[in-house]
Order: C-alpha cells, then sequence, then structure tokens
C-alpha cells in the first residue's frame, strides 16, 4: 500500500509496551516521533490493552519515561470495559480479578465492586499484578456454581512484554480458568473495535485518516482492521517474521520499529 496514505493520517493511535517502550525503558524515536506527530497537526492517542493501571498510572510511568501526557491522550481496555458494563450491568455487584486500579476506575464510573463472590452478580477479568489463588478460586467457584453468570474480560493477550521477556496476561489466566469450568470470556478491549471507534468518535475523524500502531497481529492490527483503520505492525515487540507470514490478518504497512514511521512524516 503506498505510504502516502499513512504520512496523511490524523488520528495516530499507539500500543504502548511493545511499541513505544518496553517495560520500563522507552525507545530511542519515541519522543521524537510524537513530536513530529504534533508537529504535522495530528493527534496521537495511547491506546493499550493494559489493564493493570489506571489512566492516572499510565500519565505517571509516562512522565518518569519522559514523556508529557494527560487523561485525555488515552483510551484503555479499563476505560472500554467501564462503558460496556455501564450500558449492560450497571446495577450488578461486579466480582473484578483484577488490580486496585481497575477497581477503583469501575468505580468512578459508578459501577460496584464487591470481594465477596457471593453476592457477585458478574465476573471481570483484567490484567491483574496482584494475583492471587483465592482470587482464581473464587472465580472458578462462580463459574462453575452459577454456569449463566456474566463473564467479562477486558483484553485477551496472552504475554506481556518485559524488559527481560513476558510474563503472563489476562488471556493466559483465561485460559487457565477455562480449563476449570470450560467457559470463555466476552473480551472487551483489542481485538475487537470498541477502543478505535471510541476514539475516532471522540476526535471526529475517519477511518480513512486513522492509523492503528501495534507489535501484535491477534489485538493491535486486528482491532484496527475490525474498526476499518489503516494498521501499521512494528516488528521490535511481541511478532516475528514466523508469526506475521502464519497470520491470516495481515497489516498495511510492516516497519522494523517507529524509528521508520518517524523518518516517513519527517521525509518531504
Amino acid at each position: 500500500m503506498d505510504q502516502a496514505r499513512l504520512k496523511a493520517c490524523r488520528l495516530f493511535l499507539f500500543d504502548l509496551d511493545g511499541t513505544l517502550y518496553l517495560g520500563d525503558e522507552l525507545f530511542p524515536f519515541t519522543v521524537d516521533l510524537l513530536a513530529a506527530i504534533r508537529a504535522r497537526g495530528g493527534r496521537y492517542l495511547f491506546m493499550t490493552n493494559n489493564s493493570s493501571r489506571s489512566v492516572a498510572d499510565y500519565v505517571k510511568k509516562l512522565a518518569r519515561l519522559g514523556v508529557k501526557a494527560v487523561e485525555e491522550d488515552f483510551i484503555t481496555s479499563s476505560q472500554a470495559t467501564a462503558l460496556y458494563l455501564q450500558k449492560h450491568h450497571r446495577s450488578d455487584p461486579l466480582y473484578v480479578c483484577g488490580t486496585r486500579s481497575l477497581k477503583e476506575e469501575l468505580k468512578r464510573g459508578g459501577l460496584t465492586v464487591t470481594q465477596d463472590p457471593a453476592s457477585a452478580a458478574c465476573v471481570v477479568m483484567g490484567f491483574d499484578t496482584e494475583l492471587t489463588f483465592e482470587k482464581l478460586r473464587d472465580v472458578s467457584w462462580l463459574l462453575l456454581t452459577r454456569p449463566g453468570i456474566p463473564y467479562i474480560a477486558t483484553n485477551p493477550d496472552y504475554v506481556c512484554p518485559t524488559e527481560f521477556g513476558s510474563v503472563p496476561d489476562c488471556g493466559s489466566v483465561c485460559d487457565m480458568l477455562y480449563n476449570v469450568a470450560k467457559r470463555r470470556p466476552l473480551v472487551i478491549g483489542k481485538p475487537t473495535a470498541a477502543m478505535p471507534t471510541l476514539a475516532m468518535e471522540k476526535w471526529g475523524v475517519s477511518r480513512e485518516e486513522t492509523v492503528v500502531i501495534g507489535d501484535r497481529i491477534y489485538t493491535d492490527i486486528k482491532s484496527g482492521l475490525n474498526a476499518g483503520c489503516l494498521t501499521l505492525l512494528v516488528m521490535n515487540g511481541e511478532t516475528d517474521e514466523a508469526i506475521l507470514a502464519s497470520s491470516p490478518d495481515k497489516p498495511h504497512f510492516v516497519f522494523p520499529s517507529g524509528k521508520e514511521l518517524l523518518e516517513l512524516l519527517k521525509s518531504e
């Protein structure tokens, strides 16, 4: 596909971990890339499936890494999940297998979070960096003793990248629970179209002028394809050449990293 279409985009939706940084290490091109987008009159948003942090936590993390950001710059699977729950389970007590940050974000959205599985009317799974066996036992009990209970997951990612490799993410825990209860959750975050669609609606930008940029085909790229956007896969994260070759979902563009996007945007 002609790179002129990519260069003409007005809205850039970036995955974070594996795309703009890795763990606690910012990629060298990141600050200049974001500045180049703003210099061209474009808009970028950080679109992450990681539900272990609140938006406020992400603002602090980026500031620590050297990137200035405000809460308006983010769209997260936690936010998308909260919107879904507000629409479909507003009055239901939620048993949340997630971090304190996720629970607080849901509470701020007017939702009820319970620590008591016996009072729960809905199960919510997130990327839980505070995971305990007690939480796994509670969710197993709910899924097995209440076969019809709504079961929602913020994201399907199997791993979360770190500076030393990867750690299990929400999708891996959901697979473990599938072995127990033979149930799959309804997934809200990427790869569904929910987050790119919310971003385009919020900023009034068309699909043709929007690009989703990330390092994973099955979440980042798939969400962009589902939303009808352009997609750019960067190869400095989870995806390698073998994964790309075997995937039925193909991105519109493939770059080694965001450095090449920076070079394109700065070219005449």
